[in-house]
């Protein structure tokens, strides 16, 4: 068990009372300016001073401990006793000292082995660096949360983690979830007011935020007061216990099997040894037929060897751009059977770019693409030009997003907003520091907008606090009262206005394009209250301007969706655009069913849901409730689903789908908590290659799984057999020829199998079900009987070289004979239904390689005199090499008998489908 250590302490010791302090004199005390934040060197100094803002390591558990602790497997406690009772009763020193220096050689292996896992899961945990928003010198940069020191300024929003302790100095509807921390089910409401009172539990500290606790509405500022351990979460990490590492579905299958295998050795080794010592064999030479058996019928680590594959793969997928953060989702990568997927960022490029402008009567095009300032805004001609600062003003002031030569930090959309304001002459830097917020309303998906409040003039000159709002149309244009006439004096907003803006916001969106809203609203100063409701303030407004915003899907998307369709996986687009924007992309996409919203979702019941959710495509305006719903429902179909989010309101569909996906670049900090997976690059079509990737994997741990338990069966069928019918003694192999065949040509040909090409048209299969065992009882039955074909036919030629030969050439033989078994059955399980005699089954270099060293090793074990003395094998003539081949062959002859079988069978269904699919009637026009 891992170990918590503290770090030294720092030479500053944060004061635990800056909760009754006003946020400007904690600013103070750091000795710094909260409009400008740290300069770079002085955060450099203090990161010295202070150290890293991160938890103090576990303690390593030590190495010699590590070693002593691979002793716990049942392998290496089955050698060691073969080892110590070979030396100490049978004075067979040779064989006891190679036991003993191959539970050496095992111990060593298991711990390089875990040492890969760990620095698996250790490159995982790099890729994902928790980053902060913070202001540095005057401008505002993302950097890792670990180089945050006491002192700095940092922003946060909807989404995002806190990333270390702080005292507020704004907050603007604030609300962080702390329950990690204080127990607090309900998020808690923040503001900037001291807090009175000694010893004021955390709950209570209305003022502050903490460490690792989870921003769920509205937006802040804070100046971070501690850091690293001295947070208040850092406090008691100290009495955090070290999470255990937990079990996948697929790694408790095979410890139940590999029990279940052990206890029906155990079974076997017993009537051996009762048998063998009924005949009146000697002791020594019935412990070491014992031995032999025990050794070649033990599982070898068959939860750890898979649980070391599954940690690789979760490698494989980081360098394929997906990030999965527990083993289980690896395997259940290859289950899923639908994708309910975000449009903005994952099905298109999220590259956002103003492209239309409609204003009281007129229309404008904008030129130039992506977030480069470079372009123009065109009227049509005839039209008066007006001035559009009044218009491009929202889009300005009422984002946060930073748009530098070319570079977004921000949101996409509002990225999209500010540049198409600088093609309209507007400087967004001169312009917030000439009109700064006063009161700000952050976006919320309950009510889809975002106002900011600022002191400038009206048009006739007075002083007015003018509230500029942006959100989606259909919110804005309900608490619209007015707008703007062609001459841009402001009229009612009556029916005919409410028509004609309903009528240019579907015009837009059927193009495809992301629809926004600006309007707005003066408030008097005098009487202006920034501290109050402003959310009630949202009445009354004037409505502005409509702006189409084009937002290109990805090329690789539309390949990808079909893909996902030949692998009978369903695509659905998720996304809180209007249905007919969201539906003219997925046409585009190949998305297939039908559009609908989500409140028509919602109004279905749950058996409505249930039997149309097959035809549904598209689900737009869609609510977190939505989501959680759709997950559900799929999951009653009998569905594994992946569904992708990037909000924080996506996390409780995320925690609730089998395979919750969050973006990486565009994603807020909670998604990316709540998800078991992360895009680095935001892009659909890295879900269907991960897919594509899982399918593979299972694939070869299945392959591997075969191979190792056929291989089992054999050893047990053979030993047994043995001694039932006193072939050699009842020990057809020697401990040493047995661990020969166990760490070589199985070792080689496992090897192969796991880490080689998966079989070819995995995505051309339709999804496997989530709780189908990695073994069928027809498949198990089937390993079964190629272990007694293995083992039987091994068995018989060890009974004719003996009574042809001698002992040593009949084990010798026995042993080749196996060995080569073992080589053809890793072919055999390579495919399900293809023969061994195709071509494509000796495609697999990886494969290849292994067989090559699997004979090498076989041609050692009889060919070479230093082997001969330490197996106790002879060197074979050619006669009796081709007997071993022939004898090892059987196994091919039983495997290809069954995928005749089973291809006549997929050939008969396949043409009862197409019979059912010709007669079916066609439905009416």
């Amino acid at each position: 068990m891992a170990q918590v250590i503290a770090v030294p302490p720092v030479d500053v010791e944060p004061d635990r009372t800056y909760y009754e302090l006003p946020g400007e004199q904690v600013a103070a005390s750091f000795d710094v300016e909260p409009e400008n934040g740290l300069s770079a060197t002085e955060a450099a100094a203090r990161l010295d001073r202070y150290g890293a803002n991160k938890f103090a390591e576990a303690k390593a558990e030590p190495r010699w401990r590590a070693f002593v602790r691979q002793y716990a497997d049942a392998m290496q406690i089955v050698l060691l006793v073969a080892g110590v009772a070979s030396i100490v009763p049978l004075g067979q020193y040779g064989t006891g000292i190679m036991l003993l220096l191959l539970t050496v050689l095992n111990a060593v292996l298991g711990l390089n082995q875990e040492g890969k896992a760990a620095a698996a899961v250790a490159a995982l945990q790099k890729m994902m660096i928790i980053k902060a928003k913070v202001h540095r010198g005057g401008n505002l940069a993302e950097i890792p949360a670990h180089q945050l020191v006491p002192g700095d300024i940092v922003s946060i929003e909807a989404g995002d983690i806190v990333p270390a302790d702080g005292r507020l100095l704004q907050a603007a509807t604030l609300e962080v979830a702390e329950s990690a921390l204080t127990g607090e089910s309900l998020p808690v409401s923040k503001g900037v007011d001291t807090v009175d009172g000694e010893d004021v539990p955390l709950g209570d500290r209305t003022d502050m935020v903490f460490m690792n606790t989870n921003t769920t509405r509205g937006a802040g500022k804070f100046v971070v007061t501690a850091t690293g351990m001295h947070t208040e979460v850092g406090h008691i990490s100290n009495l955090l216990q070290h999470e255990g590492d937990t079990e996948t579905p697929l790694t408790r299958q095979l410890a139940k099997l590999t029990t279940q295998i052990l206890l029906i050795a155990g079974i076997a080794v017993a009537i051996s040894m009762i048998l063998n010592l009924s005949r009146g064999d000697t002791f020594t030479t019935v412990f070491t037929a014992a031995i032999a058996f025990a050794v070649s019928a033990i599982p070898t680590g068959l939860p750890a060897v898979v649980t070391t594959i599954l940690s690789m793969g979760t490698q494989i997928l980081a360098r394929a751009n997906a990030i999965v953060k527990r083993l289980r989702s690896t395997e259940t990568l290859g289950s899923t059977s639908a994708i309910n997927s975000d449009k903005t960022g994952t099905l298109t490029l999220n590259q956002m770019t103003a492209v239309e402008l409609t204003i009281a009567g007129r229309r404008y095009s904008i030129s130039g693409s992506g977030y480069s300032t470079e372009g123009t805004i065109k009227r049509v001609a005839g039209e008066p030009d007006v001035p559009l600062e009044q218009f491009l003003l929202p889009m300005l002031l009422a984002s946060d997003a930073v748009v530098t030569d070319g570079e977004l930090i921000g949101d996409p959309t509002e990225g999209a907003l500010v540049v198409l304001a600088e093609k309209g002459g507007l400087d967004a830097a001169s312009t917030r520091e000439t009109y700064p917020r006063v009161a700000e309303l952050p976006f919320d998906a309950d009510y889809k907008l975002m106002a900011t409040f600022h002191r400038m003039s009206d048009e006739e000159g007075r002083d007015v606090v003018r509230c500029f709002v942006k959100g989606a149309p259909d919110q804005l244009l309900a608490r619209c009262t007015a707008a703007l006439d062609a001459g841009l004096r402001p009229v009612e907003a009556d029916d005919a206005f409410r028509k004609r803006y309903l009528e240019e916001n579907s015009r837009l969106g059927e193009q495809g394009l992301r629809v926004l809203a600006t309007a707005r609203r003066d408030f008097d100063p005098s009487t202006f209250d920034p501290a109050g409701d402003l959310l009630l303030q949202m009445n009354g407004l004037t409505a502005l301007g409509l702006v189409g915003i084009v937002d290109p899907p990805r090329p690789q998307a539309k390949a990808a969706i079909a893909e996902a369709k030949l692998a009978g996986i369903q695509v659905r687009m998720i996304t809180g655009d209007h249905a007919v924007t969201a539906e003219a992309i997925a046409r585009k996409l190949g998305i297939e069913g039908r559009a609908i919203t989500g409140a028509e979702f919602a109004a279905m019941s749950d058996d409505e849901a249930l039997a149309q959710i097959d035809g549904i495509g598209v689900i737009a305006r869609v609510t977190p409730q939505d989501k959680v719903r759709l997950v559900d429902t799929l999951k009653r179909r009998g569905h594994v689903v992946a569904m992708t989010g990037d909000g924080v309101n996506d996390a409780p569909a995320l925690k609730h789908s089998d395979i919750g996906i969050a973006m990486g670049i565009t994603g807020t900090e909670v998604s990316k908590e709540a998800a078991a997976m992360i895009l680095t690059d935001d892009d659909f079509s890295t879900i269907v290659k991960a897919v594509r990737i899982g399918r593979g994997l299972y694939d070869n741990l299945k392959k591997y799984i075969e191979f190792q338990m056929a291989a089992l069966m054999g050893f047990i069928v053979t030993f047994l057999g043995a001694s039932i019918f006193n072939v050699v003694s009842g020990v057809p192999f020697v401990p040493l020829q047995t661990l020969w065949i166990n760490f070589t040509t199985q070792v080689f040909q496992a090897i192969g199998l796991g880490y080689g090409e998966p079989s070819q048209g995995l995505m051309k299969r339709k999804p496997r079900p989530e709780n189908e065992p990695i073994l069928s009882r027809p498949l198990i039955v089937y390993l079964a009987l190629a272990g007694l074909v293995m083992g039987g036919s091994t068995l018989g030629l060890i009974w004719w070289a003996e009574n042809e030969h001698n002992t040593a050439v009949a084990r010798t033989m026995g042993m080749t004979s196996f060995a080569i078994a073992n080589i053809f059955l890793s072919f055999t399980v390579k495919d399900e239904l293809r023969s061994f005699f195709s071509v494509e089954t000796f495609n697999d270099r990886r494969l290849l390689k292994a067989t090559a060293l699997s004979i090498v090793a076989i041609l050692f074990g009889t060919s070479l005199g230093i082997f001969n003395r330490i197996l106790g094998s002879v060197g074979l003539t050619g006669k009796q090499w081709i007997a071993c081949i022939l004898v090892g062959f059987t196994v091919v002859i039983v495997s290809e008998l069954r995928k005749l079988m089973l291809r006549r069978r997929l050939r008969a269904t396949v043409e009862q489908e197409e019979v059912v699919g010709a007669v079916a009637p066609t439905p009416a026009a």
